[in-house]
C-alpha cells in the first residue's frame, strides 16, 4: 500500500506566486497611505508581475510577456482614469507609473528572453 497515493515527484507541491499576489496589493496600499510613492509602485509591479507568472504556470498563457503587457495597459488606463475622473492624482500617478514599468518589462522580456528556462 502506498503512503501518498496520487502524489508524484514530477509535480511541485506548492506554487510561490500566491504569496506574492497576496502581498502586492497591501504593499501598494501601505505605500499610498504613508505617502511612499516607490513602495506603492513596487507593490503594484509585484502584484501584476506575479499574476502574469501565475497565469503562465497555470497554463493559461504560453509566455508571461503578453499577459504582462495587458496588465500594463490596464494599469495605465486605470491610472489615467483615477487621476482625471476621480481626482486622486497620487494614486493615479502610482498606478500609471507601475503600468509604464510593467510595459517596459514586458517589452524587454519579449525581446531578450528567447528560450524556455528549465524549472528548478
Amino acid at each position: 500500500m502506498d503512503e501518498n497515493p496520487g502524489i508524484s515527484d514530477q509535480y511541485r507541491t506548492a506554487s510561490p506566486w500566491p504569496v506574492f499576489v497576496a502581498l502586492g496589493i497591501p504593499v501598494s496600499e501601505v505605500g499610498l497611505l504613508f505617502g511612499l510613492f516607490p513602495v506603492a509602485v513596487g507593490g503594484l509591479v509585484l502584484f501584476c508581475g506575479s499574476a502574469a507568472g501565475m497565469a503562465e504556470e497555470a497554463g493559461y498563457v504560453e509566455r508571461p510577456w503578453g499577459a504582462l503587457g495587458v496588465l500594463a495597459a490596464l494599469c495605465l488606463v486605470l491610472g489615467l482614469a483615477v487621476t482625471l475622473v476621480a481626482g486622486q492624482p497620487v494614486r493615479g500617478y502610482a498606478t500609471a507609473a507601475a503600468g509604464v514599468l510593467l510595459l517596459a518589462g514586458g517589452v524587454v522580456g519579449r525581446l531578450f528572453v528567447t528560450e524556455e528556462q528549465p524549472a528548478i
